[in-house]
């Protein structure tokens, strides 16, 4: 016997070994257990054994105890989540491993919080639904049932179980349906897993104050100016209906609960805001019970009015014309509007006019306008939409400026700028305030403004952009004046990042600096001044004037004028200051002061003698005296008049010639028109006599004169110290130099008035002349001389001419 089991033994060894398992795997509290429970799971090997390991993301080898000689175990203690635990075999011929899984859960909780709603259908019935609160996760597959009973009449029906949902949830729900007749019902909620089971207390419910309409049907609204009107459809009669509307993005609004006299209904919503699109929702109920979920939206607009209220209008000075003016306004905002705005218009009025004296329309998207505008005028805008325009706005210079009367305050942070004010005690109460503000540079483009009332003392400006200077006024509106008061405000202020550029212009000695405005996003904030620098070619700076290093400029100049500046080379720089201090300096310009010349002065007195001399060269008397200057200030070298035509025809013809003058720059006085006669006396022996005039007074003979023996002839003209000589074909100085015979007597004519015309005559010498500008020119007339004079023997001078003058 005994070797025969052995031999069995041995057989079914071997048949375990080649068989599909090679283990078995059990635990002591089975495959679910409960969260924080311990338990012992065991290992039994047909071959050899090698131990546990517990299957996570990474197997780990785990410590087991020997049980038996085929049987191992692992006491598991606190288990908190499921595991997976595995054998570990060494039988070559084992194909699938030996594991368990493990799952930890928690026990049922009782359910609690049940309610329950009765959905009515229509008018045989509708559907119960029931929810409850299933209490904590269980981490387990829970089995849910609920139980109803139903009352109707004094029949009570046998519980019937509804099958909840199969897993665990917040809110886990059942449904049943009832009839019209039944009134009352009770429910209760049992629950199990695998660990336990739970079971709530029954909850009973009178079906009508459960009871719940369906989902109204809302038609498509019709719509008036301040009115919709929309149908209501539902599939039972109901008590109330409660509507709901909204304007866009606004808050739901309800309308008072209707009455419902039927399953379709009309409804009228009042009190709405014209030119509004509308959303509407609607909910009904019975007498009891509960209200119906909300339907879906429908939308509806409201019907166009015309705008109710005038324009928010503001008004600066004209670009460029003192009687223009610039308008602003805002848009109406929609509550106003009451419609799509198609056009602006505006017309001026004249002092005292009921008819506009100009009138445009701009399109809607115009927000300013520039107009023609007078002391006293008026001017009126109108926003117009599809059914009329709004109220005017009036615009007009009745407001005299008052003396500033407000201490403005300027308060700036990170974000926003605080702008405050306030009025003496002794100011008049002021209608309102205006406050205006926009980027320096930028009026026409991005001015803003509000409006407060007199009550206000204090206005935060926000949406303005970092290290930009800003420039407003605080506007005080009284009865009929109102007064200004200015401000500026920057937020996170700096230093300018990049100097002006700068152009110079040399005058002389002086220098015109000009400079242009550093673009707004370099500047840091609001500029206080310039600063213009001058360095000379040494590097250092150069004294000026008033022995400044620097000019200081304010900041609403652009050009500076430097004077008296030393010939040499110079530089310019400019630089910015914001009260956050000094910025860098500009590109430097050079430029050079040089010498002053005097040609400029002696221009000047050459264009002032020239001037001079063309008025006296209209004086005859002046003209008269210049060509006798200028004929005797000639070269030494005088002409001999020997060598004339004007000679040759003396000796030809002796006794009279008639000489025929050319024109002439010189004028005769009218006295001298007529010919003029002379005797005079041909001396004897000369063959050749020389007529040579000269100014050289040392070479004059005292006692020449005329011959004694000649008797004293009446003159036909005023007396004169001279003879007026010309010749018509003079040879040059050569030619007179040349002709003298020292051989000859050569006698002078004398200058001297014989001695017995007595000094009276002499001072008659040159009669007043009527005008100082006479037009006769003495080339006009002809020189006649008669006698016996040759001129051969006859020298002119004319030194006497200037003792006489």
């Amino acid at each position: 016997m005994s070797r025969t089991w052995t031999l069995l033994t041995a057989v079914l060894a071997v048949q375990l070994c080649t068989g599909q398992k090679a283990c078995s795997i059990w635990s002591s509290a089975g495959s679910v257990v409960q969260r924080g429970s311990s338990f012992t799971v065991y290992c039994t090997f047909k071959c050899n054994s090698e131990g546990f390991t517990l299957s996570n993301h990474v197997p780990t080898q785990l410590e087991s105890k020997t049980l038996n000689s085929t049987t191992i175990y692992h006491k598991v203690v606190n288990i908190t989540k499921n595991r997976t635990f595995s054998c570990l075999d060494s039988c070559p011929l084992a194909n699938e491993p030996c594991g368990m899984d493990i799952k930890a859960g928690l026990l049922p909780e009782r359910p609690k919080n049940i309610s329950c709603k009765h959905n009515v259908r229509n008018d045989e019935g509708g559907v119960v639904t029931c929810t409850w609160n299933a209490g904590r996760d269980t981490y387990l597959k829970n089995a849910s049932v609920l139980w109803v009973t139903t009352v109707s009449g004094n029949h009570t029906a046998e519980p019937e179980p509804h099958n909840g949902p199969s897993r665990g949830s917040d809110l886990p729900s059942a449904s049943f349906t009832v009839s019209s007749s039944a009134r009352l019902i009770s429910v209760w909620v049992h629950v199990e897993n695998n660990l336990s089971s739970a079971t709530s207390l029954p909850v009973n419910f009178t079906l009508r104050d459960i009871a719940m309409p369906s989902t109204p049907d809302l038609g498509q609204p019709e719509c008036s100016s301040r009115r919709c009107v929309i149908k209501v459809e539902q599939p039972v009669k109901t008590r109330y209906v409660e509507i709901q509307y909204g304007a866009e993005a606004q808050t739901w609004t309800s309308s008072q609960e209707f009455v419902q006299t039927g399953q379709a209904q009309v409804q009228t919503i009042s009190s709405l805001e014209p030119f509004r699109l509308y959303h509407f929702r609607a909910r009904s109920r019975f007498s009891t019970g509960m209200w119906s979920p909300w339907s879906g939206n429908t939308s509806g607009r409201t019907q166009e009015e015309a705008p109710s209220r005038a324009l928010d209008v503001w008004s600066t000075d004209g670009p460029s014309d003192v009687w223009s003016l610039r308008l602003y306004w805002k848009e109406l905002n929609v509550s106003i509007a009451r419609g799509k705005i198609i056009q602006y218009r505006i017309s001026v009025y004249g002092p005292g006019s009921q008819t506009p004296s100009f009138t445009t329309n701009v399109s809607a998207d115009t927000r300013n306008c520039t107009v023609s505008f007078c002391a006293a005028c008026e001017v009126k805008v109108w926003a117009y939409n599809s059914i009329g325009p709004s109220p005017p706005a009036r615009v007009t210079s009745m407001h005299t400026r008052a003396k500033p009367t407000q201490d403005v305050h300027v308060t700036a942070d990170n974000q926003s700028v605080a702008i405050s004010w306030g009025n003496p005690e002794a100011a008049p109460v002021p209608a309102e305030y205006v406050v205006e503000w926009y980027p320096e540079g930028y009026k026409q483009e991005e001015l803003q403004w509000v409006r407060l009332g007199r009550n206000d003392n204090h206005f935060v400006i926000t949406g303005m952009k970092p290290a930009k200077c800003y420039e407003g006024a605080v506007y005080t509106f009284y009865d009929s004046s109102m007064d200004r008061t200015r401000f500026r405000a920057v937020l996170l202020e700096s230093v300018p990042a990049a100097g002006p550029s700068v152009q110079e212009k040399v005058d002389g000695n002086k220098v015109r600096v000009t400079w242009a405005e550093i673009p707004m996003g370099q500047r840091g904030g609001c500029i206080t001044d310039y600063t213009v620098y001058l360095e000379d070619s040494s590097e250092y700076l150069q004294c000026c004037k008033n022995n400044s290093l620097r000019f200081s400029v304010e900041a609403s100049e652009r050009t500076h004028t430097i004077y008296d500046l030393s010939p040499g080379v110079y530089s310019l720089l400019v630089t910015a200051s914001t009260a956050e201090g000094e910025g860098p300096a500009g590109q430097k310009v050079k430029f050079f002061i040089t010498q002053e010349s005097q040609l400029p002065l002696l221009l000047v007195c050459v264009v002032v003698v020239a001037s001079c001399l063309l008025c006296l060269w209209h004086c005859s008397a002046a003209r008269q005296r210049f060509c006798r200057l200028f004929k005797c200030l000639t070269l030494e070298a005088v002409l001999d008049p020997a060598n004339s035509k004007w000679a040759k025809e003396c000796t030809q013809n002796k006794g009279k010639i008639n000489l025929q003058l050319p024109q002439s720059p010189c004028s005769l006085t009218e006295e001298e028109e007529e010919p003029i006669l002379v005797d005079v006396e041909e001396l004897p022996n000369q063959s050749k006599a020389i007529c040579t005039p000269t100014c050289d007074s040392s070479r004059r003979s005292p006692e020449t004169s005329l011959s004694p023996p000649m008797e004293r002839t009446t003159l036909h003209y005023p007396p004169t110290s001279y003879i007026k000589s010309f010749s018509h074909d003079s040879a040059g100085s050569d030619h007179t130099e040349t002709s003298l015979d020292t051989r000859s007597t050569v006698d002078y004519i004398s200058s001297h008035v014989p001695g017995d015309v007595d000094e009276e005559d002499e001072e008659d010498e040159f009669p007043e002349v009527d005008g100082f500008f006479p037009s006769h020119n003495i080339f006009m007339a002809s020189l006649e001389f008669g006698g016996k004079l040759t001129l051969d023997a006859v020298k002119i001078n004319c030194t006497d001419f200037f003792q006489s003058s």
